[in-house]
């Protein structure tokens, strides 16, 4: 065996089996309780024809000479004492009377302990046996195979066969395992007791962990809950590092054994309590399982039971339900695991492939080529309540490079996989999953009630797919769900796909819980066009947003510069430049917009592709842009409103524009202007101009020449404290000509300054130039008129005329 084989569910060769004894072999009939021993068949139904009394009977003896005689039917009349199976004639009648016994098995609460077994001390209890069983020990070669032919007769359309599409499922006996909670509880603590005092007798364990057990389907509880944690995997048997344990007082001393041992022990311990139980022989997709190799003339390998309960047939596999093995250890692994207790037929095929086709309890058997061909499914694909879509075989042949796999949930869960090359082996990679996979050659998407999986193979190759997956809330590992092998005659030339480390791509299953409740774009790959790309996600409440762009040729400098981002109060807006051609991944973490405390989780994550026309470096965002961008959730909390620019790009080809708000709160405000790289005469501040009316505000923008600005906004919230950044305003000029800048404004410039004309910091040398200005308040102007050197004119106008000036501007000649 391989070390590279990891911790796995199991199966173990059926050549390890122990022998059976003839009387071992025999299937024998456990006890039947009914209310009323007296039943009848109403005159009127046609298919059970002739009235007849039956008369069941259950003796409850302690030695074989009782047990013969309790069998003897009474005198008189034409009531005949019968076995439950035993007589032809009375099959209709018993199915009646079966069904009663049906009812009086599912566990509901303390108080529905049958009557006659309420009336039962716990030592007589533990002694009884019926009359079938004790009886059928002592039958001659002939009423032995007689008993085997009942017990086949009873799977298949006898008297316990259930009709098509009627068979009872484990959740018609008990709801959940959380009604055998206590039970198992018990079972556990009297192991463990039993265990410290060495007992190794069938018999006695059986008696004391059953002795809390109140119908047939609490005592088998009791026994599988027993084997699962009192016996352990042998290992070294099984790698023939040691000998096998055979005798059950062995494997019970020793506390380990082989697959036989679990089965042979439930067989015996089931006989104790008068449950009729089956060895099964057949193949199992365990640890040794080679999917793609033929299993037609192979040897069994593997061993489980069956029991009859309530006149139906149930499956269950100790073995697997104690744990795993640790190949590359060598050790067993102890994971109970309550799947394999009563497992549903339709799911137990998936693994378990019976050796005799009425085994598999199924209306429509299958070959052991489907069987061979079916996708293997762990406990926790159904644990999780997941559903197969498609595929329904584990091997896929790629289509043009490509192949799908889908799964559907009932229940939000977070998925991830792993592809590797292939090896025979089905039991060779991880049961858990704790981080992503790191393989680029897979899309994975997740919607509101599916997953799909589209894998790009990057050669010609065969591979293993293992997909893993956990509830959503869950923090614990991601588990082996289901695996694939992928065959790739002709892989498809793509480019690389950046790693997602955040499990699948779209909106994540539990984004709703982050206050995100829907996307602009769905989960499968975006196409950008002309490098621009912007994405949307709607919000039940404000939230806060951080993005992250990753291409392989792209570095942490570069890729700050292709994203801008506006925060809203029912949105957030990722605005994406794509400087290079090939796949690009986004990735939207949020939080509450009020808990900054919080840390910010990821909600979506998105494959964009770029294969068209891309944006040149010199068109990127400037650099060192805020968290929000544009107006938004932080700016109408500031009294900042009625913006002329809603978005936060605003584009001009004249090289200039205007951007007005409403100020209603009289914040003192600030704004900055900065563009990467500019070599202007003049600073960037002489290229805005502000002027504040009443509460409204104008931006004036002169923009020096063609490029990407930034403009940021800032407000002061208290008074005395720092200016705070409201927005910024991303400025895309087009105009290829240099504007001048404003004039140059100082501290006294305030509410209610207005300059009308000239409003160019540049005058035209020897021209005529005529000033329109509006100060309140101010009680006289002068005009100076100089260059870098020295004064060349004042001009003082009185506050007489300043009324005139206000009215109708002042003429100065320009030197």
């Amino acid at each position: 065996m391989s070390a590279e084989v990891a911790l796995q569910k199991f199966s173990f060769p059926f050549a390890c089996s122990v022998s059976l004894s003839s009387q071992d072999k025999v299937t024998q009939k456990g006890p039947a309780l009914v209310k009323d021993p007296e039943l009848h068949t109403p005159k009127d139904n046609p298919i059970l024809g002739e009235p007849t009394r039956i008369t069941v009977v259950q003796a409850f003896v302690n030695n074989e000479d009782q047990a013969l005689e309790s069998t003897k039917p009474p005198d008189g009349g034409d009531t005949a004492a019968v076995q439950l199976s035993v007589s032809a004639e009375a099959s209709q009648n018993a199915v009646v009377a079966r069904q009663s016994m049906a009812e009086n098995l599912r566990v509901e609460g303390e108080d529905q302990r049958p009557a006659a077994k309420r009336q039962l001390s716990s030592e007589s209890a533990a002694k009884s046996i019926t009359a079938v069983k004790k009886s059928a020990q002592r039958k001659e070669p002939n009423e032995q195979t007689h008993l085997h032919q009942k017990a086949q007769l009873g799977q298949r359309g006898g008297l316990n066969a259930a009709l098509p599409g009627q068979r009872k499922r484990s959740r018609d006996l008990f709801k959940s395992s959380e009604v055998f909670h206590r039970l198992d509880s018990d079972v556990i603590r009297a192991g463990a007791e039993l265990k410290q005092k060495c007992v190794c007798d069938v018999k006695t364990i059986v008696k004391s962990i059953t002795q809390g057990a109140r119908n047939e389907l609490e005592q088998l509880r009791a026994i599988w809950v027993w084997l699962c944690n009192n016996i352990e995997y042998d290992v070294s048997g099984y790698l023939g590092h040691t000998e096998k344990l055979s005798s059950p007082e062995e494997v019970i001393a020793a506390g380990r054994g082989v697959c036989c041992s679990y089965s042979n022990l439930c067989t015996k311990m089931c006989r104790e309590v008068g449950i009729e139980c089956q060895e099964v022989t057949g193949h199992s997709k365990g640890i040794g399982y080679r999917q793609g190799h033929s299993l037609k003339h192979v040897k069994s390998d593997h061993l489980w039971n069956a029991v009859l309960l309530a006149g139906e047939w149930f499956l269950l596999d100790a073995c697997w339900g104690a744990g795993q093995v640790d190949m590359q250890n060598e050790s067993f692994v102890k994971r109970f695991d309550d799947f394999y207790f009563l497992t549903d037929p339709e799911e137990f095929i998936d693994s378990h492939f019976p050796d005799e086709q009425k085994w598999q309890l199924l209306d429509k058997p299958i070959s052991i080529e489907e069987f061979e061909k079916r996708v293997f499914k762990t406990s926790a694909f159904f644990t999780m309540g997941l559903r197969l879509i498609s595929p329904l075989h584990y091997h896929i042949i790629t289509d043009d490079g490509e192949a799908t796999v889908s799964l559907g949930f009932s229940r939000p869960t977070t998925f991830t996989y792993e592809i590797t090359q292939h090896q025979d082996l089905l039991h060779c990679g991880a049961l858990e999953q704790k981080e992503s996979s790191s393989s680029s050659f897979g899309l994975l998407t997740v919607s509101h009630r599916s997953m799909k999986l589209q894998l790009m193979p990057p050669q010609s190759d065969t591979y293993d797919v293992q997909l893993f997956a956990r509830s959503e809330k869950a923090m614990t590992p991601l588990i082996w769900v289901c695996s694939f092998t992928v065959e790739c005659p002709n892989p498809k030339a793509t480019e690389d796909i950046p790693e997602n480390p955040f499990l699948s791509w779209g909106l994540q299953p539990f984004a709703g819980s982050l206050g995100v409740i829907g996307s602009s774009q769905n989960s499968e790959v975006t196409e950008v066009e002309d490098g621009v790309f912007d994405m949307v996600l709607k919000t039940c409440k404000p939230l806060m947003v951080l993005c992250e762009l990753v291409h392989p040729q792209m570095d942490d400098a570069i890729s700050k510069c292709c994203l801008a981002t506006q925060i809203q109060p029912d949105s957030l807006t990722c605005h994406v430049l794509c400087p290079f051609h090939g796949f690009y991944r986004l990735s939207l973490f949020v939080r509450d917009y009020e808990k900054t405390e919080v840390k910010f989780e990821n909600a979506a994550n998105y494959l964009l592709h770029c294969k068209g026309k891309v944006v040149g470096l010199e068109e990127l965002f400037p650099p060192n842009l805020g968290s929000a961008c544009g107006p938004g959730t932080r700016t109408a909390r500031a009294g900042l409103s009625r913006f002329s620019h809603n978005l936060a790009l605003v584009s001009t080809q004249q090289g200039k524009c205007n951007i007005t708000f409403h100020n209603q709160q009289d914040l003192e405000l600030h704004y900055v202007l900065s563009k990467k790289n500019i070599p202007s005469t003049f600073p960037l501040s002489r290229y805005i101009f502000c002027t504040y009316t009443d509460h409204k505000v104008t931006v004036s923008l002169s923009l020096p020449e063609a490029g990407m600005y930034r403009l940021g906004l800032y407000a002061r919230i208290t008074s005395g404290g720092d200016f705070s950044p409201m927005c910024d305003f991303v400025l895309k000029n087009s105009f290829p000509q240099i504007r001048p800048p404003f004039p140059c404004v100082y501290s006294a410039w305030g509410k209610g300054c207005v300059l009308f004309e000239p409003r160019v910091g540049l005058l035209e040398p020897l021209s005529w130039v005529l000033f329109r200005v509006r100060v309140p308040g101010a009680l006289r102007i002068k005009f100076c008129c100089h260059d870098i050197k020295q004064l060349t004119s004042v001009t003082t106008v009185p506050p007489h005329e300043l009324q005139h000036v206000f009215a109708t501007g002042l003429r100065l000649a320009a030197h």
